[in-house]
């Protein structure tokens, strides 16, 4: 039985960096990753140039049943901190839109990066190893793997959620959070695809058709493209929307955010003898614009329909209203909703207030940022923060 300082427990982007801050901080680290590669899904985000950090990251951008918890961890390590180390490796970066930064080359860059600080550290990486028992005993958690035992006085939980079980996902921290005592806020699918029922089908016939909108749902809004799919609705802003939507609930779309109040009316005054569909087609693709006029039933000339009902298809435009069927599930969700809750961990350390020694981080804690970089940035600040304390 080898014995360490602290045992990390996933080799993902939280775990990378916990592992690498304490190596380097003179502990002795063991890293374990069940999957036989590290950091899988840093690789495929961002389309393959990870979109590392947002340079607008601030509390508000994240949903947690306690919104305070992320506080601490990010406002002592910050985008600009996480960027000062990708700029010390000579990673060439770029900012795409809404301050969102990406590595101009490859994704692999970060990994590698993560892997070269966890090698400072003296890190032991051991990969394919599957944890079989995890136990607690006179101060020390004593790890079963394939490959043998170890213990140390310090674990973290790094294993992430189960969104994208092709990656090798799974749900094993919050088994692990369980055994230990910890709460568990129920884990759903977040920054997802939604779906339509067969009312919408017509909106389904528009796969592969986008627009800019503003998305809505409660009091949240989002104004990027929406994507419809052959399942439903897609795109930059309904993944933001659906992690504050609920099945059940209904979502709001503004197809025409630019276009100011009686656009229409005075559409009418200008070009009397146009059709609403030939206005809707100067803003949206052509397709979109048939099945919205179709569904507001308004065929003729802007001159022969009243001003009410022009005025009524101008609000049924700035709102709305789909009620999916459900999510394209964890198989396409880039996160989870959920998970460990914020109410048993530390906000300063993320470690466990029943269990000294116990800490969880990154995804696998019930901390979920928008889209566009914020969920790494909480993987390295809350990796950060465990790492100091360890």
């Amino acid at each position: 039985m080898t014995e360490y300082d602290a045992i990390v427990l996933g080799a993902g982007a939280a775990g990378l960096m916990c592992a690498a801050v304490a190596g380097q901080r003179g502990r002795r680290v063991l890293l374990v990753e069940h999957a036989d590669a590290p950091g899988k899904k840093i690789l495929i985000s961002g389309g393959g140039r990870c979109n590392f950090t947002n340079i607008g990251t601030a509390p508000d951008r994240y949903l947690s049943a306690n919104p305070h918890f992320a506080k601490s961890a990010l406002s002592r390590y910050t985008a600009q901190d996480f960027l000062a180390l990708v700029e010390r490796y000579g990673i060439a970066w770029h900012e795409k839109t809404l301050g969102q930064l990406f590595c101009d080359g490859s994704a692999r860059q970060i990994l590698d990066m993560l892997l070269d600080e966890c090698a400072k550290g003296g890190v032991e990486l051991v990969l394919g190893s599957a944890v079989t028992s995890v136990d607690h005993a006179d101060g020390r958690f004593r790890l079963v793997t394939g490959r043998g035992e170890a213990t140390a006085p310090a674990l973290v939980i790094a294993t992430g959620g189960p969104s994208i079980p092709k990656m090798g996902a799974t749900g094993f921290a919050y088994d692990l959070a369980r055994q230990f005592g910890l709460k568990v806020v129920e884990p759903r699918p977040a920054l997802v695809p939604l779906t339509l029922g067969p009312d919408e089908a017509l909106f389904r016939d528009l796969s592969g058709v986008a627009a800019p909108v503003v998305a809505r749902a409660g009091k949240a809004a989002f104004p990027e493209a929406a994507l419809f799919t052959h399942r439903g609705l897609s795109g930059p802003a309904i993944l933001q929307i659906s992690s504050y939507w609920r099945h059940g609930e209904c979502i709001g779309i503004d197809f025409l955010p630019a276009r100011p109040a009686g656009w229409i009316a005075a559409a009418k005054r200008a070009e009397p003898r146009a059709t609403l569909r030939r206005l809707l087609a100067r803003d949206l693709p052509d397709r979109l614009a048939d099945v919205l006029a179709e569904r507001l039933a308004l065929p003729a000339e802007l001159a022969n329909i009243r001003d009410a009902a022009l005025a009524e298809a101008e609000r049924h435009l700035a709102d709305w209203r789909f009620k999916p069927s459900g999510t394209e599930g964890f198989a396409k969700a880039e996160v989870t909703i959920g998970g460990i809750s914020t109410a048993d961990l530390s906000s300063q350390t993320m470690e466990a207030r029943k269990v000294s020694g116990l800490y969880a981080i990154g995804e696998a804690v019930d901390v979920t940022g928008w889209l566009g970089g914020y969920n790494f940035q909480w993987a390295w600040a809350s990796a950060w923060a465990a790492g100091q304390a360890l």
